[in-house]
């Protein structure tokens, strides 16, 4: 089994109801176990900044499935969830991140893990950092820490933490 780490984001409709359906889709899987899920952040949007504020958060997964399994499946559950793929960084209803898959960096066409933002962004970070402070990335000796902590954080903020055991 290889420990997973994943970033979750939704800015339309429903956006609550958006991760609690990834979230169970995500218990589902085959050959994998949601250990742990984060609070809830809400956050102002990211590279397209004329949209709706995101709800974020973050789960750790123990899987047998590769990192393009996992990726062809969280896919899959953001189909179901009627993700449509219009325009890079626009609005979406959910998108799931992989963001580190065990303890090696990954390359593929498809895939780079760990994901090639997420030290840019607050909103993967504090609640990564909120089920798992200790992780680190892959061959680096700096802390996941230290890259949140030169970042602006004054746009994430605690939207909800009862979710954060009750989806599964």
């Amino acid at each position: 089994m290889t420990l997973v780490y994943l970033g979750l984001g939704t800015n339309m409709g429903d956006r609550a109801g958006y991760l609690q359906a990834a979230v169970t889709a995500l218990s589902k899987l085959p050959e994998t176990e949601l250990l742990r899920q984060s609070s809830i952040y809400q956050t102002a949007a990211w590279g397209k900044k004329d949209q709706n504020a995101f709800l974020n958060m973050a789960c750790q997964l123990d899987t047998r499935l590769t990192p393009e399994a996992l990726l062809a499946a969280t896919q899959a559950i953001e189909q179901d969830l009627g993700r449509v793929r219009h325009e890079k960084w626009g609005p979406r209803t959910i998108d799931i991140d992989l963001l580190l898959f065990g303890d090696e960096p990954y390359q593929s066409k498809a895939l780079t893990i760990p994901h090639p933002y997420m030290t840019q962004r607050a909103f993967v970070l504090i609640p990564l950092l909120e089920i798992a402070p200790d992780v680190t990335l892959p061959d680096s000796q700096k802390s996941l820490r230290s890259y949140l902590d030169a970042l602006e954080q004054s746009d994430v903020a605690l939207w909800s933490h009862e979710y954060s055991n009750k989806f599964s």
